[in-house]
């Protein structure tokens, strides 16, 4: 498989990791009910209120997105450990947030009449595990950027032509003539001073003839 499509596949999984883990985080995750009361008590709570860590983390994988064209070498390799610890953080974020416990400690915040209640049942939707699985996605681009990614090309390595480097290089390394343009500014000024054209042509070196 060649780097440019290994770059593509870990974008992809990147975009869609850390884009499903962000958008999953406004949905309704959980549902907690209470019927022994005079009236039936119901509150839902979104991904957000549960936890606010997952959606975070799953904005910072898109941004995090930027760094994997922008980078080159081991930079990139250090942002594919990061896209993995945001998405492993997202994972775990997301599973923990819909533990009964936790979702009858966030709806009694949210209801008092709810913290009183006796005995409360919690029904969860598929949306905290939809931002699981964008996380362990993201985990998954971040493993492979930090193995393979230093290897991959940059973006201006992407858009030069062949050979222009070497041909930029070589142009760096060869020496201005006398009457070109990319002679040395300070040059021109003391030859301006002298009363010299700094642009006129060199005159021919002359040749030492031996005495007979």
């Amino acid at each position: 498989m060649s780097a440019r499509r290994e770059l593509a596949i870990a974008a992809l999984l990147c975009a869609a990791g850390a884009g499903l883990s962000a958008s999953a985080g406004g949905r309704e995750w959980a549902t907690v009910h209470a019927q022994d009361t005079l009236v039936p008590l119901g509150r839902s709570l979104t991904g957000q209120e549960l936890t606010g860590a997952a959606t975070a983390l799953g904005w910072a994988g898109l941004a995090g997105l930027a760094g994997l064209f922008a980078t080159h070498g081991r930079i990139r390799a250090a942002v594919g450990v990061l896209l993995t610890v945001l998405g492993a953080g997202i994972a775990y974020a997301s599973v923990t947030a819909v533990g009964r416990s936790h979702v009858l400690q966030a709806a009694a915040g949210k209801s008092q009449l709810l913290g009183l209640a006796g005995h409360a049942t919690v029904d969860t939707t598929a949306w905290w595990v939809i931002s699981a699985v964008g996380g362990l996605l993201l985990l998954a681009a971040g493993a492979l950027v930090a193995i393979r990614g230093a290897r991959w090309p940059g973006m201006s390595a992407r858009y030069d032509p062949a050979g222009a480097s070497a041909t930029q290089a070589a142009a760096a390394d060869r020496p201005a003539s006398p009457g070109s343009g990319a002679a040395d500014p300070l040059g021109m000024w003391k030859s301006l001073d002298r009363g010299e054209d700094p642009t006129a042509p060199a005159p021919p070196a002359r040749s030492e003839q031996s005495p007979p």
